[in-house]
């Protein structure tokens, strides 16, 4: 029963075997092979825009190395207080923009509005040269209390943002998931919202380890291979990313499995939330279920077996307080994830209500 992390699910075997498929033969190295170049092309058609494409392993690598072509190192770059930027990535923003630093902001609603934006940056200091001087604006489509940015509020983020002087980040790394529970066309909560540059995951939605920088301000992706190269993302079997894109995206695969997903986490959502003493911490909107449940629960839960993790109280939504002896828990489903993995979770939380009773 894995609800750790989507992260953590195996890998589509369509994925793998057009993986085994590029493995043999001869191609060139380095971004210059079939299959990348193929994955790029995939990509502006799926997005429905030109866009310069960079391929590299991991999420971090990702959001720093796009976050370093909107942020100088006396810039700052705004986010939310829950992002992965700045929870999650250690001091990896700092080091890939060779010293810029994140200005998180706290929300009440977990997510940034447009107001928010504008109200943060006005009461930020800013007398050059002796304050940083804000360049950017980071978001997560899905954030990390598992929200989706509906598409009028990108175009007024982005809006707000460029009219601030900022350029705008999407930390796409479920942007699948997004495009999945909005049922919208994936030009319609990037590009044609005024996204800048983005992140793009396919490793959470099926892949073995792919990730993309998607430039549609493609003036800001000068020089990024240089980039690419110093930070040691410069790939020399490149096909190996290539390739898993291209069945990622091939048939609208990409789909298929982040609606799977997010189907599983409905499910589980509505089970949880229909359990006596379980209450949801937010709302169910992609593959991501954040609950609040007994620790004792909790506890139970893990010595069965079950991979979830206990969350940081600071995500709760503003004016929501733990109980004594709650913890708040997040669980994640996956392409992978199954009726009978949440219908043996559910047994046990019955089974444990019942041993408490």
């Amino acid at each position: 029963m894995n609800f750790g992390s989507d992260n953590q699910a195996g890998v589509s075997p369509r994925i793998l075997q057009t993986l085994v498929e590029a493995a043999s033969g001869i191609q060139s190295a380095y971004g210059n092979d079939e299959w990348s170049q193929r994955a790029e092309q995939m990509l502006g058609e799926a997005f429905g825009a030109p866009v310069k494409v960079f391929f590299v392993t991991t999420g971090t690598a990702a959001n720093c190395l796009a976050l370093s072509t909107i942020a100088q190192p006396w810039n700052a770059v705004v986010c939310h207080h829950m992002a992965h930027i700045a929870v999650d990535e250690n001091s990896a923003p700092a080091l890939f923009t060779g010293g810029a630093s994140l200005l998180p902001m706290a929300t009440d609603n977990g997510k940034i509005s447009a107001e928010d934006l504008a109200a943060f940056v006005e009461r930020t200091p800013h007398d050059a040269p002796h304050n940083m001087v804000i360049s950017g604006l980071s978001i997560s489509q899905v954030t990390e209390n598992g929200l989706v940015y509906q598409p009028q509020e990108i175009a007024a983020l982005a809006a707000q943002a460029h009219a601030l002087g900022l350029r705008l980040h999407m930390d796409g790394a479920r942007l699948a998931n997004a495009i999945a529970a909005l049922q919208c066309h994936p030009g319609d909560i990037t590009w044609r919202a005024g996204v800048d540059v983005l992140s793009l995951g396919a490793s959470k939605n099926g892949a073995l380890m792919a990730e993309a920088v998607v430039f549609f301000d493609q003036a800001l992706a000068q020089n990024f291979s240089l980039r690419i190269k110093r930070s040691g993302q410069l790939v020399s079997k490149s096909r190996t990313i290539g390739a898993q894109f291209c069945a990622w995206l091939e048939g609208g695969h990409w789909m298929e499995l982040a609606r799977h997903a997010n189907a599983m986490a409905a499910k589980l959502s509505a089970a949880l939330a229909a359990t006596p003493g379980v209450r949801l911490s937010w709302p169910t909107q992609a593959n991501e279920v954040f609950v609040r449940m007994p620790i004792a629960l909790y506890e139970h839960l893990r010595a069965q077996g079950v991979r979830c993790s206990d969350w940081y109280a600071s995500s709760l939504p503003a004016g929501t307080q733990l109980q004594a002896g709650e913890v708040v828990v997040r669980f994640v489903a996956s392409w992978s994830s199954s009726d009978e993995e949440i219908a043996a979770l559910m047994d046990l939380v019955h089974s444990h209500q019942r041993q408490a009773a």
